[in-house]
């Protein structure tokens, strides 16, 4: 988080040694049905936003990758193993958070929703957008602005 910069959310792991703080609402918010992400989270998916790098500021304890261990950094809480947040490859510049670990999570449902031809059928939520797969990366910068206009409009 850039200095000067309040915190907007709040977050933390199961144990609460990992701390930390969002100064920027997400960019979009994802549910994932993948297998990778079923079982990466025990779950039939995860749910994630995507968030500014230098949104993201750890405030208390430590995080190790985890997982694959591939060009795609999954970082966990090096006590408890809790997952909080994926880096891209290439050093993206914009990183998923769980939003389940945010001490004021969204009610919403997830603005998109990705690998819906892996999903459980009895799990699929009925976000506004569905892909069958990942999502093209061309359509990242659309879906990110109408996000942002649902979110004006909501107030």
């Amino acid at each position: 988080m850039a200095e000067g910069q309040k915190a907007i959310s709040k977050g933390r792991c199961l144990c609460g040694r990992v701390t930390f703080e969002l100064s920027a609402p997400p960019v979009i918010t994802l549910a994932c049905h993948c297998r990778g992400c079923q079982r990466l989270s025990s779950s039939a998916y995860s749910v994630s936003g995507v968030f500014p790098k230098e949104a993201f500021t750890l405030i208390g304890g430590e995080v190790v990758i985890g997982a694959l261990h591939g060009d795609v950094q999954h970082y966990y809480c090096d006590h408890c193993k809790t997952w909080v947040y994926t880096v891209p490859p290439g050093g993206a510049p914009m990183w998923n958070v769980r939003l389940t670990l945010l001490d004021e999570p969204p009610r919403g449902r997830p603005y998109v929703e990705m690998c819906t031809d892996e999903a459980f059928e009895w799990a699929l939520i009925g976000s506004q957008h569905q892909y069958p797969g990942f999502p093209p990366p061309a359509d990242f910068g659309a879906l990110a602005e109408s996000f942002a206009a649902k979110r004006a409009s909501e107030g």
